[in-house]
């Protein structure tokens, strides 16, 4: 006979691990050179109008993302400098890249990250570890966690993205306010931060992230919905 606590146990942490995953998996697919690339070059993109060109911004704009997902200090960044002609204002001899609150802010976004990481890490691997051991007798309370965590996912992403086309302004204050400290992530338009990831930057990637997650969870849920019916069948 099943335990009814092992079965409800089992069912949640899975319902509650699949948004968890989608989302910090869909982050992580975005943190690359690959949409840096897709971004900066489209005829769109948002200009920069104190002096990147767009090959400015594919040379540099790495550099940010390399150094959250990396075990460097902040140094990586710190060290970096930009050719006179490229700093505001425009200057005879180099600048360094990033000021001391671009940097500071970019070592809170760093540990962030790299704790958003090691949580889905753990909780993937309680999930693998659940599958193995529980698979046989408890199927159904996986398939069932992994269909309501599906339904859970797609119903958030719908929200979020509602709310970020209707008020982009406020949903993208309130994010920072969750995770960072007030008045630590603001900065002047001619900061190297805002010419090289802009407001139109972060919209596209809230939304690609939302893409990626929601085609994640349909996914999920029609493979749980598939094995549900499965085992119907063969009962």
């Amino acid at each position: 006979m099943r335990n009814r606590s092992i079965q409800w146990f089992i069912q949640w942490v899975i319902a509650l691990s699949v948004p968890l995953l989608l989302v910090i998996g869909s982050v992580r697919v975005v943190m690359t050179p690959l949409f840096l690339q897709l971004e900066y070059t489209r005829d769109d993109f948002q200009p920069d109008f104190y002096g990147f060109t767009t090959e400015d911004r594919l040379a540099y704009g790495p550099y940010g993302v390399e150094y959250i997902l990396n075990g460097e200090d902040i140094s990586y960044l710190g060290e970096l400098t930009l050719p006179g002609e490229k700093c505001w204002p425009a200057q005879s001899s180099p600048c360094s890249m990033f000021n001391d609150f671009e940097l500071q802010h970019m070592v809170d976004v760093k540990n962030v990250a790299q704790a958003a990481f090691a949580v889905a890490l753990v909780d993937l691997v309680l999930i693998v570890i659940i599958c193995v051991l529980f698979w046989r007798d408890y199927q159904k309370n996986i398939l069932l966690g992994i269909q309501s965590g599906s339904l859970i996912t797609i119903g958030a992403i719908i929200a979020i993205v509602v709310a970020a086309l209707v008020a982009w302004d406020e949903f993208f204050n309130l994010f920072h306010a969750l995770f960072f400290t007030e008045g630590t992530w603001q900065f002047l338009y001619s900061d190297t931060l805002i010419r090289l990831y802009p407001e139109q930057f972060w919209f596209e990637a809230a939304l690609v992230i939302g893409g990626i997650t929601s085609l994640g969870a349909v996914i999920l849920f029609l493979f749980s919905r598939y094995k549900l019916h499965q085992r119907l069948d063969s009962a």
